[in-house]
């Protein structure tokens, strides 16, 4: 298979997805964005659904390594914020986001592109289990909070919020206050004394149980 002829199909795929929609990806508008042959999409990829696919994992690859050496020097979740808002600004900028809520509409009827969209959001969420799973090692949240289900709350919210920024601008701000907050109440609890360590942790395994029951 040709590198650059694959590459340009898989550029021209998330082109496609951004200026067509889900609704009017075709092979036909994929090979206009490429600017190649329609036949060459089921050349090398069988067919546009296998190519929307490996569009999918493509494109969130790059923009995980991109974000990859920032998410590694994180020490706080007030810096996990930050590198999300910065990621947050150029996605939009960039037009992924638009592209991302192509995605999502895709995945509601179409199965394989759903587990292909399911599996390249898991990218991201690999990349955020690590930072929380760095950041919470000493914090009273350590011993209790289920990082993975956490990292994949994370993502979702972060998801979420870029979705939302469209429609609803002043909301998006306000959810990244609240964010903010967060953070803010998790530093003051991890300056706490020992004492006072013990007695948030006493508190947070409490809090969990109960919502547990409930």
């Amino acid at each position: 298979m040709s590198s650059d002829t694959r590459d340009r199909l898989l550029q021209g795929t998330i082109d496609a997805l951004r200026t067509q929609g889900i609704a009017g990806v075709s092979a036909r508008t994929i090979a206009a964005a490429a600017g190649v042959n329609q036949a060459l999409v089921f050349y090398h990829f069988g067919s546009v659904d296998e190519l929307l696919a490996a569009a999918a994992m493509w494109s969130t690859e790059q923009q995980v390594a991109a974000y990859r050496e920032p998410f590694e020097r994180v020490r706080s979740l007030r810096e996990l914020q930050k590198v999300g808002r910065e990621l947050h600004t150029r996605e939009s900028a960039a037009g992924n986001v638009t592209v991302l809520g192509q995605m999502l509409a895709g995945a509601q009827t179409n199965p394989a592109f759903a587990a292909a969209t399911r599996d390249a959001l898991a990218l991201w969420t690999v990349e955020i289990e690590r930072v929380l799973a760095r950041v919470l090692a000493d914090s009273p949240l350590g011993e209790v909070a289920d990082v993975p289900g956490l990292a994949r709350a994370v993502a979702a919210s972060f998801i979420g919020m870029e979705l939302l920024a469209a429609v609803d601008p002043e909301g998006d701000k306000a959810a990244f206050r609240a964010l903010d907050q967060l953070g803010a109440l998790l530093e003051y609890l991890d300056d706490l004394g020992p004492a006072s360590r013990a007695a948030a942790r006493r508190a947070v395994r409490t809090a969990v149980r109960r919502s547990v029951r409930a």
